[in-house]
């Protein structure tokens, strides 16, 4: 298996995502956000790239069943049922409803990476599942969704997670680009728990009062679902 991190989505195209399979990152939230909700029971998300987009689309598809979801600058934007915080997408909440999510990194991330041939959503959460969910790929491109366009490490470290998931469950040979022998390395050195509090995300959201958030994006394991998105829908493939 030949494996690339990219630590933002920027640059990233088609021929770098053709025949191979997208693992798309932003723990601090959106990835999380994804998978708490669709363990809760959503039917789908629709990743957007601005609010003006998300809208269109709610108009487009119908209010029934329908909830915005999104944050500007950590908070929930402004007239959304919901922000970004991993705790808001309970059961009682999402169960049976269509997302349209906004994000200022993630969902745009998604869209960046939509010319793979399989395009799935990773967070800690889920990490186990995702490991092996791609274990018999011959490509995989890991697209950390970054911090606008820049290196976030809380994305890369959860690359490197996946990287080392993969080695200990016999996945060889593996062919590392640069950047994942770097993602691997920092999963090496960095405790996840403190290492996301210290990010410079994980500060603005214990500024903003959202602390509780970051130590729900780094447990482990929560979750078996594997989201994917197809036709610009990130859903959990066949019901499962």
């Amino acid at each position: 298996m030949k494996i690339d991190v990219r630590f933002s989505v920027e640059g990233l195209g088609d021929a770098e995502l053709s025949g191979a399979t997208a693992v798309v990152i932003d723990v601090l939230r959106a990835t999380t956000s994804m998978v708490q909700a669709l363990a809760s029971g959503a039917k789908a998300i629709y990743p957007t790239a601005s609010t003006e987009e998300a809208v269109k689309l709610l108009q487009s598809i119908g209010r029934d069943d329908t909830l915005l979801c999104g944050e500007r600058r950590t908070r929930r934007i402004e007239g959304y049922h919901l922000g970004n915080s991993p705790s808001e997408f309970t059961a009682e909440v999402v169960a049976g409803k269509r997302l349209i999510m906004n994000t200022t990194n993630g969902t745009r991330a998604f869209l960046a990476a939509e010319s793979a041939d399989r395009v799935i959503a990773a967070a800690f959460n889920n990490l186990g599942a995702v490991t092996v969910a791609v274990a018999g790929v011959e490509r995989l491109v890991i697209a950390c969704a970054g911090r606008s366009g820049a290196f976030a490490l809380e994305d890369t470290l959860c690359a490197g997670h996946l990287i080392r998931r993969l080695r200990a469950a016999g996945t060889d040979p593996l062919i590392l680009t640069d950047g994942a022998i770097a993602a691997e390395a920092l999963a090496d050195a960095f405790p996840v728990g403190d290492t996301l509090a210290s990010t410079a995300a994980g500060r603005d959201l214990a500024e903003a009062g959202l602390g509780d958030d970051v130590a729900d994006c780094a447990r482990f394991d929560v979750h078996s679902v594997v989201p994917e998105l197809d036709d610009r829908v990130i859903r959990l493939p066949h019901g499962g």
